[in-house]
């Protein structure tokens, strides 16, 4: 039987937010503080259970990055992953390496946006896959505005059955450390709750 396992990003294979951090990294400490007091009411209804969690995302992160160039952005991706690979947990890392090593085809499902999560990562390994948030872009340009839906939730799952819809053909192992992971640990054969903190 085919053997998937999936892990989520932020707070199970990192030690920080990297929604935060690569905001802190791409904008400066000064712009991440005045962005984040003037959608503080809408983060405070959002851990509420109040309003949307993609949709208070989608506006804190078009706030910081609508009109910039997909090249810059990229780029930002790339030196942020290069500069910050100490925010990986250790036993993570190796845990993915020794799904990989086993055959096992390996999934990050992260409600982070993909190019940042892929840069952290050899994806041109075959058997690894990002799959994230998705932005936007026209003419070359970020818009601001979500391709997909928030990988959050219910939509991990989604996501996962988009690219393995015959669930009895495969073993799903699932690592997770939040609300946000709740269903695809329950979704999954076998779960991992906070597995990696003691590195």
């Amino acid at each position: 039987m085919k053997q998937i396992v999936a892990f989520d990003f932020d707070g199970t294979l990192t030690t920080k937010d990297t929604l935060i951090e690569f905001i802190r990294y791409a904008c400066g400490t000064r712009a991440f503080l005045f962005g984040f007091l003037r959608y503080a009411h809408l983060l405070v209804l959002m851990k509420l259970g109040l309003y949307p969690n993609w949709k208070a995302k989608q506006k804190v992160f078009a706030h910081f990055f609508e009109g910039m160039k997909i090249e810059e952005f990229d780029g930002l991706c790339q030196r942020f992953a290069k500069g910050n690979q100490h925010l990986l947990r250790p036993k993570g890392v190796e845990a993915i390496q020794q799904a990989l090593d086993e055959g096992a085809e390996v999934l990050i499902v992260s409600a982070s946006i993909d190019n940042w999560v892929k840069a952290f990562f050899n994806t041109k390994e075959t058997s690894l896959r990002v799959v994230g948030t998705q932005i936007e872009i026209k003419d070359g340009l970020l818009t601001g505005c979500f391709l997909t839906k928030n990988c959050y939730g219910q939509e991990k799952v989604n996501r996962i059955l988009a690219l393995y819809p015959n669930r009895s053909e495969y073993h799903l192992t699932a690592y997770g450390d939040s609300r946000g992971d709740k269903e695809l640990l329950t979704f999954a054969d076998e779960s991992h709750y906070k597995p990696f903190r003691l590195s």
